[in-house]
Parts: structure tokens; C-alpha cells; sequence
């Protein structure tokens, strides 16, 4: 997403020096490189990060409910080369271990819980990430009879969508929501939306690293903030047009 604004940038620099308009070009050109040094060097993508994650920095201590619903919001799956196996992605096992942490509180409570775990095959591999992440959280001791699996949503807003009726149909009096630290603030908004009342649990924390030359890695930090950020204006801009299904009222599983 960031090469792709910088790219255009050029070309605009570009076009307009073909049309001679010399210093508009020199001045697109320099605002090109204030952005890559911005992106590639760490200010912003810290910025951007930490301001997406800063209000679920800290786990709060979480209240049981007498039936608990553990939402694990999908992070990708990989296949090995020459092996044809297929795992979760890299970001996912943060999440797991978490859902697996949170599932083991919860029965040493004396609480009802449930495991939810919300992902299709996005990346057509020929399984769900729900059927992928489901074999890791009972290696990890998660009871099968436990498990929710929702095999069919494709992105965050489906995980939401897809995830009410199976929260309603177990009966939840609480919901947690697994996720990685910057995908929860637009997670906890889609939830919402449907009326899924949800605490939110953070699997992982990212940021950018303060360099003197870009990296590629603060390219890609920069690219996974702008993608959140996008998410959420997309859905308020869908709200003020209409588009959006109809929100569910608050807590009405």
C-alpha cells in the first residue's frame, strides 16, 4: 500500500515535469521522500501502531462470566513447501496460545467455555483456518467437544457476521475476543455492529524500529497499520451510505 502511494507519487513527479510545471514536480518528489524516510525509517508506522494499539496495551483481568464464549479471530495459514502441509501463518500462533491460555482460566474457574475459532480458507489452500488452528489448540488441550468452529468467513467483517449466530445458539453471557493488538480495535468494531458485546484480549503487540536507512520491515508495519485504518473508515463511510447490514442491537446475542 505504501509502495503503491509512493509509486504514484513519482509518476504524478513525473507527469509533471513533462508538463513543465517544474517546481509542483520538485515538490511532490520531496514530499515522496519525507513519506519513504517517514515509513522506512520507523516514525511512522510507530506512530500509526501505537496509536492502534494503545488502548489494549494491557490485558485486563478477565471477570468469567457462567458461560464463556473465547472468539479466535483468524491470522492466515501457510503451505510448507515440499511437504504440502498447512499451517497457521506466523501471526496466528500468538493468537492461539492466548485462546488456549484463556480456555485453561476458564475451566480452572469452574466456568462453562466454549472456544470459538472464526476463519475460512482465504488463500484457497484446501482447508479452513478454523479446521488448522482447531488440531493446534488440542495439542495444546483444548477439549474437541469444546471447540466452535466457523469455517467460512473470509475477512474480519465475516468473522463477526458469521460468529453471532453461533455465540447466540451457545448462549454466551460473555464473549472474549482473541486477536493480535492492531487488528482488535476494528475487530471490536465489527463485533459491535452485530451486537456482539465482547472483551477484548491482545495476543501480540507490533511496532515499528527507528533506523537510519529505510527497511523493509518498517514498509511492511506501515502497510499492515494503513490496512486497519482503512478497514475502519471504510466502515463508517459504508454506514453513512447505507451499506452496511443493519447493526444489531448492543449485547443482543
Amino acid at each position: 500500500m505504501i509502495l503503491d502511494v509512493l509509486l504514484g507519487l513519482v509518476l504524478l513527479a513525473v507527469l509533471l515535469a513533462w508538463l513543465r510545471w517544474r517546481r509542483c514536480s520538485g515538490g511532490v518528489l520531496a514530499l515522496a521522500l519525507i513519506l519513504l524516510l517517514a515509513a522506512g525509517c520507523g516514525p511512522l508506522p510507530i506512530g500509526l501502531l501505537g496509536a492502534l494499539q494503545a488502548e489494549h496495551a494491557v490485558n485486563a483481568p478477565v471477570s468469567w462470566g457462567q458461560r464463556n464464549a473465547i472468539v479466535l479471530l483468524g491470522a492466515g495459514t501457510v503451505r510448507v513447501a515440499g511437504s504440502g502441509r498447512v499451517e497457521p501463518s506466523l501471526f496466528a500462533y500468538g493468537r492461539i496460545g492466548e485462546a488456549a491460555a484463556l480456555y485453561r482460566a476458564c475451566r480452572q474457574a469452574g466456568r462453562q467455555c466454549r472456544l470459538e475459532v472464526s476463519g475460512g480458507d482465504a488463500r484457497g489452500l484446501g482447508q479452513s483456518e478454523a479446521a488448522i488452528y482447531a488440531a493446534d489448540l488440542q495439542r495444546l488441550g483444548v477439549d474437541a467437544g469444546d471447540l466452535l468452529l466457523e469455517p467460512h468467513s473470509m475477512n474480519t467483517w465475516q468473522n463477526a457476521q458469521f460468529s453471532a449466530p453461533l455465540l447466540k445458539a451457545w448462549g454466551a453471557d460473555r464473549v472474549l475476543l482473541v486477536s493480535s493488538g492492531f487488528h482488535l480495535r476494528r475487530g471490536m468494531l465489527y463485533f459491535a455492529h452485530f451486537g456482539i458485546r465482547a472483551v477484548p484480549v491482545r495476543a501480540d503487540y507490533v511496532s515499528g524500529v527507528l533506523s537510519w536507512l529505510p527497511l523493509s520491515y518498517n514498509l511492511a508495519m506501515t502497510d499492515l497499520a494503513l490496512h486497519e485504518y482503512a478497514g475502519i473508515a471504510r466502515y463508517h463511510l459504508y454506514n453513512a451510505m447505507g451499506w452496511n447490514v443493519r447493526a444489531t442491537r448492543a449485547g443482543a446475542l
